[in-house]
């Protein structure tokens, strides 16, 4: 069986709507499908519709990824297999959205110092519709606007930490985040742990601080992880009890990133849906 636990869609950052990502998955062969995107989980109850609408075979399991600061980084937690409808989780993606907002709005005044461009932020919500806003949005408006060629170069000219545009993340610390996942029933996983270019040290300084949060798993399964990095993340989630989540972090078509795409483990991961008892059979 195919798991991908992790997705966006444009109720996100994502470029497919939530039928496009749901028909590509199904077209994909992925059997079990955790639509996650950024802060919010608006985009479940639209994807379940269609599965149900047209008695679908693929399974949705509720997901987001919820957004985090450790040690001044961005660092993205997965919340797998929970309620969408708890009130404390309710109540903590509102006010993710409230930072968004804010967020995006300062970096537009940033950028906008720059003389090159107008209506930074107006511009990026118009592509953001009702989603969720975030840097993406921004960079494909200047990408519009012609201030640049494409989203490398928006965020190493603009948006990357240290430039103009750049505006420190306000969220929560992770232990909040790992909190309310738990308090909706679900399961808190650390989200492609090699996307932060951290060294091996400090990759394993932030796999103990996760744990020692209340951290359940690690992404130890994606589309781009060569074989000596999924090793090494085998590795740390044997050595701190962690399970294994797999998912491709797809967002929009390309060569490099698919649904459903080498989302295998190396030897001696415990998978998270190992806690499901519907899939605790499938190694």
């Amino acid at each position: 069986m195919i798991f991908d636990l992790h997705c966006h869609s444009t109720v996100s950052d994502g470029k497919l709507t939530p039928k496009e990502l749901l028909e590509r998955a199904v077209d994909k062969g992925v059997d079990v499908l955790a639509l996650t995107d950024h802060d919010t989980t608006d985009g479940i109850a639209l994807v379940q519709k269609e599965i149900d609408d047209n008695e679908l075979a693929i399974k949705l399991i509720s997901g987001v990824e919820i957004s985090t600061c450790w040690e001044n980084k961005d660092i993205h937690i997965v919340g797998l297999n929970f309620d969408p409808s708890h009130p404390a989780m309710v109540e903590y993606l509102a006010n993710q959205s409230i930072i968004r907002e804010e967020r995006a709005q300062e970096i537009g005044r940033r950028v906008e110092k720059t003389k090159l461009i107008d209506n930074v932020y107006l511009g990026a919500k118009a592509i953001a519709g009702e989603g969720q806003i975030g840097r993406g949005h921004i960079a494909r408006y200047m990408i519009e606007q012609a201030m640049v060629k494409d989203n490398a170069q928006a965020f190493k000219k603009y948006l990357a930490r240290g430039k103009v545009g750049y505006v420190p993340s306000p969220w929560p610390d992770m232990k909040s985040a790992i909190d309310v996942i738990h308090q909706a029933g679900g399961q808190a996983i650390l989200a492609h742990p090699m996307g932060y270019k951290l060294s091996g040290k400090w990759l394993r300084k932030l796999t103990i601080a996760f744990k020692a949060a209340g951290g359940d798993g690690l992404e130890a399964a994606g589309c781009q992880l060569a074989p000596p990095h999924r090793q090494h993340l085998a590795a740390l989630a044997q050595e701190y009890d962690l399970l294994g989540s797999s998912g491709s972090d797809f967002h929009f078509p390309s060569s490099w990133i698919e649904l459903g795409r080498s989302l295998y483990f190396a030897k001696g991961v415990t998978p998270v849906w190992s806690l499901w008892p519907e899939y605790a059979h499938v190694s």
